[in-house]
């Protein structure tokens, strides 16, 4: 195992499409949830805790070998928003085609065959990890980071917040972050003899509400 492979997974210039979406802090700054550095801590937490979390378990468990088409049905199952789902399948494929470049593997090869539409990005997420030969606490660690990192770093664009103030709020959340991905990888470790329900399946109603409110704008600076 390469733990740089990490560094390369995690990193925002990855080519995988992730800078072009916000997380939902683009909706939440318009309806007034985020306005500064507090705010953005309290969604980014809120994000940690529900669809990070989920993400973080999902991806952790396509490492430990949890069948792909579970975790894509689980994925959808725990996706009430149609505009997520569809994010998330379009980020998914974005990220195939960067993981199959840069790790390539047959596992990822039959995912692009068995998902041409793309498969939920957390799942695609965690057999690019696997690919790269990474642990799934990695790829816990990685979905957490973009639960996180992308509306931090969308609200620098959208408020003129301070980077310095954005990435303050990042690592105070990062004791958090420890915990919830510790959670996620025992999730994951048990959905390997219980079936994918013992996933978790937080729910976020407002960043559904959110993103399909989101996807009708007809102008925005971020696809969801």
């Amino acid at each position: 195992m390469s733990r740089a492979a990490l560094l390369v997974l995690a990193d925002g210039r990855f080519p995988a499409g992730g800078h072009a979406h916000s997380g939902g802090a683009e909706a939440a700054v318009k309806a007034g949830r985020i306005t500064d550095a507090a705010t953005l801590e309290h969604f980014c937490r809120g994000r940690l805790h529900t669809t990070g979390l989920v993400a973080a378990a999902l991806a952790a468990a396509a490492v430990l070998g949890v069948a792909v088409d579970e975790l894509d049905a689980a994925a959808d199952a725990r996706t009430p928003s149609a505009a997520l789902r569809t994010t998330a399948r379009r980020l998914g494929r974005q990220l195939v085609r960067a993981a199959r470049a840069t790790w390539p593997s047959t596992e990822l090869d039959a995912l692009a065959r068995e998902f041409p539409k793309g498969a939920h990005q957390p799942v695609v997420l965690g057999l690019t990890a696997r690919a790269a030969g990474l642990e799934p606490l990695d790829a816990a660690y990685c979905a957490l980071y973009e639960s996180v990192s992308g509306p931090a770093t969308a609200t620098v664009r959208l408020l003129s917040l301070d980077p310095f103030d954005a990435t303050g709020v990042l690592a105070r959340l990062a004791p958090e972050l420890d915990r919830v991905a510790d959670r996620a990888v025992e999730a994951a470790r048990r959905a390997l003899t219980e079936g994918v329900d013992a996933l978790p399946a937080a729910s976020a109603p407002l960043l559904e509400i959110g993103a399909q409110a989101h996807a009708a704008w007809p102008v925005r600076l971020f696809a969801s």
